[in-house]
């Protein structure tokens, strides 16, 4: 079973549907706790700010088991405010703690260009291996966010993005991945992943 946490803050038809689409069934969107323990694979999408996001998560018990599921392997799919909440520390209108996933801290684009960064851009996919097989070089996702992630452990990074400055879009450890790009918004690209995912063991 694949669980698509529910925090209040996810843009979670999308997401699921794009589970739909590549033939997916058993997949059930949930704020249940004993679900995400029961699942064979958890995805955590997000839209919004990241203090609310961490403040719903605790006060719907789910840290605990979100953080239990990465430990034992299972697969973890993370997307734009979900990838940022994997980190250790978001900027986002103060300093906040986050799940502690990946080591690194979640910062703000510093540049002339318009902010947030809003719509399709390239991605260099370093690894071309479990959720982004078949697609390694440059491919275009959809993007819509304002800030970002700094990875402490270089080794984790899977794929950048310019936009001005060159930041990590995606990241991957073992089983746990991580996309600052929506999968479920990008098309062809994104279907991809998302298949990819729901193949991995």
């Amino acid at each position: 079973m694949i669980a698509i946490i529910d925090y209040g803050m996810g843009n979670l038809a999308s997401v699921y549907n794009a589970f739909v689409k590549t033939g997916f069934g058993d997949i059930k969107i949930t704020s249940d706790p004993a679900d995400l323990r029961r699942a064979d694979k958890l995805v955590l999408p997000g839209v919004g700010a990241f203090e609310d996001a961490m403040k719903n998560l605790t006060r719907d018990k789910l840290v605990g088991p979100i953080l239990e599921s990465a430990a034992a392997g299972k697969p973890f799919l993370g997307i734009c405010l979900g990838y940022q909440l994997m980190f250790e520390r978001s900027y986002e209108g103060g300093s906040f703690e986050g799940l502690g996933i990946m080591k690194g801290e979640v910062v703000r684009f510093d540049i002339s260009l318009p902010v947030p960064h809003m719509g399709w851009n390239e991605t260099a996919i370093r690894d071309g291996a479990g959720v982004f097989d078949g697609l390694a070089g440059n491919v275009y996702f959809y993007f819509d966010h304002a800030y970002y992630p700094l990875p402490s452990d270089e080794s984790v990074i899977a794929g950048t993005t310019e936009y001005e400055t060159v930041f990590v879009s995606a990241v991957r450890k073992g089983n746990i991945y991580g996309a600052q790009f929506h999968p479920e918004k990008s098309h062809n690209n994104g279907l991809k992943i998302i298949s990819n995912f729901g193949k991995l063991k």
